[in-house]
Parts: structure tokens; C-alpha cells; sequence
């Protein structure tokens, strides 16, 4: 890759001021300008608009460059932008590189330190612009179908969407029923909608849809291929016969929807397990959707509760040093996010049904974030409910009562009365517990998917690709990815719907070809790229006869390489480079850097 492009366009944004502010725009043109190879420096308030692009296409149709530069906010707002207009240009869109002006300068730095930056990082994007070549898109076959993995409401809720595209459908559950954590539930917050009706409105569509394959009660033993081309093999439980069925499913796409679990609180946590009378939120749901009780007051195990007390935060917003760990020595810093309004709503519901009973929540934040989750907590009150706060570091103890009217007595240093300590008689104690992601470590390490510090899967950026992973073709929705309330859930999984149907909407897929290419006259066969792979099956050894003998060369399948470099990096032969990210171009791009941007 040594020949070099001497007709490079540069295009420096101000971004509206949000670059030109601590940026001397017009200096770093007069720099660059003089660089070699450069043919162009032109400035323009926003290089995204109409006239930016504009400013590109012309100057490319003109013949003045051949390759482009654009220096401006983070590429992965408006690489697409500027690709698409080189290619309106009528070249190939892979001849532009970015430089990310407005991140990682204007807003960290300011004065001539911003701007001798700026210069630095466009003489080293001009660098590798001159090593630039054109590359066209890896194309592959594609199955228009997809498997969902999961059948609570988020799996179920993409299947249908995806369906109704036109495209097939493989739903793949571990349990023996549909349905997920919405067969636990009864009455959503904020609006009281009962789940058993929601769900059996989906479960009507989904078993009813020809388009939709069903597994349940089933695991998933390997999962191989690339985008367009999956390959899952799934095992059944034994039969009557005691007879496991093995299925392979191809799929084009996969969609990770496999959901969340309650928190089960460690023996003695605020009484648990200790006492029959404490329990957890999850329980106390159990008991109003069942609904056994009579007359005025709320009936547990046939006792009619007076004073019910409950305890928010059980399993969330854990702080090292205060908190107790998990066996795995786990903490849930998050916040669950779900538990205020599901305690609050229950709270609502047995005040409405259940007058005699006195309720007392007792909390460090009340969290009702949501659209008509602030009327739960005002009804709560006029409903007089008792609030008590309580800090992290000084959580409510729960001891024996001295009478058998209340079991037991819940302290608590309330700081709503300046940190009085008050004592709670209580013949019921509920905890919101919280939400936690399901175990698929097995499933993720398989695929190569990955988990966050809170052992939740991992989005490639919760605001700009929220629902996909660094794995092209694989998706993720619901609370496998974060805690949601069965709308937010139901919002994930249409989102991820949207992403898998677009992609299989052709019979092929168009992959970037940044991947790694093997010069095959300098490969010696020795194998320490198969070995450095971070893809199963993406780089391999194959025999080839050349001039009668037989060698060994590297080989790549192109679909499924990252383009990580790993494999690069260890090649004794220089015999692997990326595509557009050749071993070269970082050697000129370091070079440019050292030199101010005058390396020739």
C-alpha cells in the first residue's frame, strides 16, 4: 500500500460555534492548506447541511481531489452523512476519513492548545487519507428469518412485530410457558391495566400466527455462522418417551430477549427467611392477584394484617462497604427503576379494597419517573399512607414484636422528622426487591456478546444504537439490557423489530469492508492468527498447492471478521492488514503527529 493520493479535500466545521468557539477554525485552514498533498481546505459553519455536502460533491465532480477529509463532530453522528454524499458525487464513498474536532478537542480543550490540537489530529487524518483506497461492500447471502431468544413480553412483542414484515420467525423459550415475568404480575402501574389480559392479547396473536415457530421448554447448546447466515442448535426437555429432540434453526438475525429476574434477598436480609411474615414485593403481588380476602383489612395466611410495612430499595442502589454481597460477591449499584411504582400501586390497591389495613413505605429516593407514575404517589398520600426516609447507611432493623398482634418491629431513623428514631409495629413486612438480569453467561460467551460490571448485556451506546451489539446481525430488547416497566420493554423490542427487519429486508446484506486481508505471498502458514482471533471461524488455515507443493495460508471469511486487528498484530510476516486501517497508514498517521502534519 505504498502508492499515495496527493489531491486531498480537508473540510473544517465551526459547528455552530460549538467547535469555532474554543477553535481558531480559519488558522488550522491556513495550516492544513500547507500540508503536503493536501488540494483543498475549505470551512463551512455546518459541513452536515445541504451546502457542506454540496461543497464536497462539487469539489469531487470537479476533479480538484480525489480523496476527502472532514473535520468535525464524532463520525458516528455523520460518517454515513458524508459517505453518502461522495457517493451522490458519483465516487466510492470508502475514499474519506473523519477527524472528531468537537469531542475530543474543542470540548476538552480551549485556546492555542485547541487549536494546534485540531491541526494535528486533521494532519494526521490527511495522512492516512493519502493511503486510502477504494473498497466496496462485503455482500452476503441473507435468510429472511429470525430467532428470538426469549418469550416474555419483549420476545414475544419483537416476534409479532417482526412477523407482520413478512419475515419468519423462530421463538425460542427455556421455560415450559410464554410469557416471561408478566405471569407473575397483576396490576401495572401507573394505569392499573391487568397483566393476565395483556398477556393473553399477545399469546391470542403470537400461537395463532403462521408465520411464528414456538420452542418452549428447551436449551441452546451452540450457536455458530454470521449475519444473513446463524446457525442455532437447540435440545428439547425428554418427552414421554424420555427422548430429547435435537433441532438446528438457520436464521439470518437473532434477537436477544431473555429477560430479568427478581432478587431473592440472603437469609436474614431485613428478616428474610427468618420470619414467615416478611416477604417480598413478588409475593405480596401474588396475594392481591389471588385476592382470598374479605371484609376490610388485607388477609395473609388467614390473619388479618393491621400494619404493613414496606421496605423500598431491597436488592438496588447497593453501596460497597454498606451493602451485603452476593455469594459472587456481587453488588446491584443500579437502581431498579420499576420497584417505586409497583410499591406504590400496591400500596393504592390495598388502601382502595383494604381501608383497615395501615400501610408504611419506607425509603431512601422515590423514583416515579415515568408518565403517570407522580399521580401513584400523590394518590398514595391522600390515600395516608405513612412515607419514611431512611439513609443508605442506616437501613431499618427488623426485630420480634412483643405481642402476638404485631410479630414484629421495624426501626427506622427517619430523616423526614430530622432523624428521629421511631419504632413501627408491623404484623407484615413486604420488600421491593429488585430486578436482576438472567444468567446467560454460557449463551453470551458463545456468542461473543457483552456483559456489563452490572451483568446486564451491553448495547454498542444506549443513545445512538440502543439495541444492537457489536455483533452485526444480533439484537437485544428488553430487560435482559437494563430494567424497564413492561412498556419501556414493549417500546425495546419494537426498536429492535425495526433494526432486524431492515436488515433482512433484501435477500443480502451489505457489510463495511473494514476486515482483514491476507497477502498470501508473504504468509508463511504459521497460524498465530488463527489463534489470536476473537471470531470462532472467522480466520483459518487452509492447504494450497503451489507449484506442486503444499503450503499453508491464512484465510479469511470476510463476513464474519470484526476487523479488530488482533490477528495483525501478531503476524510475524506483516502478511495481514485492515482494510482502510493499513499497518502503513498508522505508521504515516504517527509520523504526520510527530511532525506537525508536514511528513511527506
Amino acid at each position: 500500500m505504498s502508492e499515495r493520493n496527493q489531491n486531498i479535500g480537508v473540510y473544517i466545521c465551526y459547528c455552530g460555534g460549538n467547535i469555532s468557539d474554543h477553535v481558531d477554525v480559519e488558522e488550522v485552514r491556513n495550516r492544513v492548506e500547507k500540508m503536503p498533498g493536501v488540494a483543498v481546505a475549505r470551512t463551512e459553519m455546518f459541513m452536515c447541511s445541504d451546502p457542506g455536502q454540496e461543497m464536497i460533491i462539487e469539489d469531487l465532480k470537479s476533479g480538484k481531489i480525489d480523496r476527502v477529509v472532514v473535520a468535525s463532530c464524532a463520525p458516528s453522528l455523520h460518517e454515513t452523512t458524508f459517505r453518502d454524499a461522495i457517493k451522490r458525487a458519483g465516487s466510492n464513498p470508502f475514499i474519506y476519513e473523519h477527524a472528531n474536532i468537537r469531542e475530543q478537542v474543542s470540548w476538552v480543550h480551549h485556546g492555542d492548545t485547541a487549536t494546534d490540537k485540531a491541526s494535528i489530529l486533521i494532519a494526521s487524518a490527511t495522512a492516512k487519507a493519502k493511503l486510502l483506497k477504494p473498497l466496496e461492500p462485503i455482500r452476503v447471502e441473507a435468510r429472511k428469518h429470525t430467532t428470538i431468544i426469549g418469550g416474555g413480553v419483549a420476545g414475544i412483542k419483537t416476534a409479532l412485530d417482526i412477523a407482520q414484515k413478512g419475515i419468519e420467525v423462530t421463538l425460542i423459550e427455556k421455560s415450559p410457558v410464554l410469557g416471561g415475568q408478566l405471569n407473575n404480575l397483576d396490576r401495572l402501574a401507573p394505569f392499573g391495566e391487568k397483566a393476565s389480559d395483556i398477556l393473553q392479547e399477545l399469546l391470542d396473536q403470537i400461537l395463532n400466527h403462521k408465520g411464528i415457530t414456538i420452542h418452549t421448554d428447551c436449551k441452546i447448546e451452540d450457536v455458530t455462522g454470521y449475519v444473513g447466515n446463524f446457525s442455532l442448535d437447540i435440545v428439547t426437555k425428554p418427552d414421554n418417551n424420555n427422548i430429547n429432540k435435537k433441532i438446528t434453526i438457520d436464521t439470518g438475525a437473532i434477537v436477544m430477549a431473555t429477560g430479568s429476574v427478581s432478587y431473592t434477598p440472603f437469609d436474614g436480609e431485613y428478616g428474610f427467611g427468618r420470619h414467615k411474615e416478611v416477604i417480598t414485593l413478588k409475593d405480596l403481588i401474588h396475594i392481591l392477584k389471588e385476592n382470598k380476602s374479605s371484609g376490610t383489612a388485607l388477609e395473609v395466611n388467614g390473619k388479618r394484617i393491621k400494619n404493613m410495612v414496606m421496605i423500598h430499595c431491597v436488592g438496588s442502589r447497593q453501596i460497597p462497604g454498606i451493602h451485603h454481597p452476593k455469594e459472587n460477591g456481587q453488588l446491584n449499584e443500579y437502581c431498579s427503576r420499576t420497584c417505586c411504582a409497583a410499591m406504590l400501586n400496591a400500596s393504592n390497591q390495598i388502601r382502595a379494597n383494604f381501608p383497615e389495613t395501615g400501610i408504611y413505605e419506607m425509603y431512601r429516593d422515590i423514583r416515579t419517573y415515568g408518565r403517570g407514575q407522580e399521580e401513584l404517589y400523590n394518590q398514595a398520600s391522600k390515600n395516608k399512607v405513612v412515607f419514611m426516609r431512611y439513609d443508605a447507611d442506616a437501613q431499618p432493623e427488623i426485630t420480634l414484636g412483643s405481642s402476638s398482634d404485631y410479630p414484629l418491629l421495624v426501626k427506622i431513623k427517619d430523616s423526614l422528622t430530622f432523624n428521629e428514631q421511631m419504632e413501627v409495629p408491623a404484623d407484615l413486612v413486604v420488600l421491593a426487591t429488585g430486578i436482576e438480569p438472567d444468567d446467560v453467561s454460557d449463551l453470551a460467551s458463545m456468542m461473543k456478546l457483552p456483559i456489563g460490571t452490572d451483568k446486564f448485556l451491553l448495547e454498542v451506546h444506549p443513545k445512538l444504537r440502543p439495541v444492537e451489539f457489536p455483533i452485526t446481525g444480533v439484537f437485544l430488547a428488553g430487560t435482559c439490557q437494563a430494567p424497564m416497566d413492561v412498556g419501556e420493554a414493549c417500546n425495546a423490542a419494537g426498536a429492535a423489530a425495526v433494526k432486524a427487519s431492515a436488515l433482512l429486508s433484501k435477500n443480502y446484506i451489505e457489510l463495511d469492508p473494514f476486515v482483514a486481508q491476507v497477502d498470501t505471498d508473504r504468509c508463511q502458514g504459521h497460524g498465530a492468527c488463527v489463534e489470536a482471533c476473537l471470531k470462532e471461524g472467522a480466520l483459518e488455515l487452509i492447504e494450497v498447492n503451489i507449484e506442486g507443493k503444499i503450503h499453508k495460508k491464512a484465510q479469511i471469511t470476510a463476513a464474519m471478521c470484526l476487523g479488530c486487528g488482533a490477528c495483525a498484530a501478531v503476524c510475524p510476516e506483516k502478511a495481514i492488514d485492515i482494510n482502510g486501517w493499513a499497518l502503513k497508514q498508522y505508521e504515516d498517521m504517527v509520523d504526520a503527529i510527530v511532525s506537525d502534519g508536514f511528513a511527506a
